[in-house]
């Protein structure tokens, strides 16, 4: 009997009803069946191939962002390769955020990393300045990354493990907390490019300044030019020590020290610059630094084609050596 003939046949409405309810349930069925068989075959058809996810090609992808998102050092042992401004570090170590005499800032950065020679020079340096400066401990700013490298934003340097920057604001007499760390506002020592400022400058911060260029394995340490003239004012005695003493822009609330390359370490490139010519780089160079130049924007020829950025660097334009260190362990 024909599902309409059974449909006639039956008297009740409530018979009617279920009727055409399992009719519809039959119906679902059916097409559900067909969609999974149709699932299967295309599950179980082998002749057609899938393509596989592509690989990321690191040497694609620009170099600040593969050290930059670093959170672990190489495991391997600690090396300093290349140069300060295009380099990468092995096996670093991190400086303690709160030690005895002092305290790391600006903890999100996670930039407190250097080679062990550096973070026992900053350790040296705090007990140093506490004994013969009258510091009561150092705020150490930006060291570098736990793989140095390229860094996403900020310095172009600090990318060896051997440069630190030193805050000229003192250590308070407690520890700092996360929001302390963050937002602390640092003590500005310049007024503009070519005044010092007196209501912050201080002869503690020459002592410390002196005493950090006193080391013998510190190669450089850079200061604005204010900071630069006020020391050979301050200075007296044997006055070699300012030599290690640059000016350069942007240092005015902190000091960057720069370390030598480390005995035996054969990747590591040390910085080369003549030494001043008068001994301590208070004469022909601070003077150029307090002139106008430096401090003039650079006018742009109007005939010159546009300027187009350069490319992103990426590891091919590191040492080889960085390639190994990105993708170690």
């Amino acid at each position: 009997m024909t599902p309409q003939k059974l449909y006639r046949s039956m008297p009740s409405a409530k018979n009617r009803a279920a009727l055409i309810a399992a009719l519809v349930c039959a119906l679902f069925a059916n097409l559900a069946f067909a969609q999974t068989a149709a699932d299967q075959a295309k599950l179980t058809n082998l002749a057609t191939p899938v393509a596989a996810p592509a690989l990321v090609n690191i040497n694609t992808i620009p170099a600040k962002k593969l050290f930059g998102r670093q959170v672990l050092p190489a495991a391997m042992p600690p090396h300093a390769i290349g140069t300060y401004a295009l380099g990468c570090m092995a096996g670093a170590q991190a400086l303690p955020v709160t030690g005895p005499n002092w305290q790391v800032m600006r903890l999100s950065r996670h930039r407190n990393w250097g080679l062990p020679q550096l973070n026992t020079l900053l350790e040296r340096l705090a007990a140093d300045a506490k004994q013969n400066a009258g510091w009561n401990g150092l705020l150490v700013g930006d060291m570098g990354q736990p793989r140095g490298g390229p860094m996403l934003t900020g310095h172009a340097s600090h990318q060896i493990g051997l440069d630190a920057d030193v805050w000229f604001t003192p250590m308070p007499n407690h520890v700092l907390s996360p929001y302390e760390r963050e937002n602390m506002v640092p003590l500005e020592m310049v007024k503009d490019h070519l005044h010092i400022n007196p209501d912050n400058w201080s002869e503690s911060r020459a002592k410390l300044i002196k005493t950090a260029a006193s080391y013998p394995e510190v190669g450089r340490i850079f200061v604005h030019p204010p900071i630069k003239a006020a020391l050979c004012k301050w200075a007296t005695g044997d006055r070699t020590w300012l030599a290690k003493v640059r000016p350069l822009y942007g240092h005015t609330f902190h000091f960057h020290i720069r370390m030598n390359c480390p005995p035996g370490m054969k990747s590591c490139k040390d910085q080369w610059k003549p030494a001043p010519k008068d001994g301590t780089g208070c004469g022909d160079e601070l003077a150029y630094w307090m002139g106008p130049i430096p401090w003039t924007p650079h006018k742009r020829d109007p005939n010159a084609p546009p300027y187009v950025p350069p490319p992103p660097l990426t590891l091919r334009g590191l040492p080889a050596e960085c390639r190994a260190v990105v993708q170690a362990p």
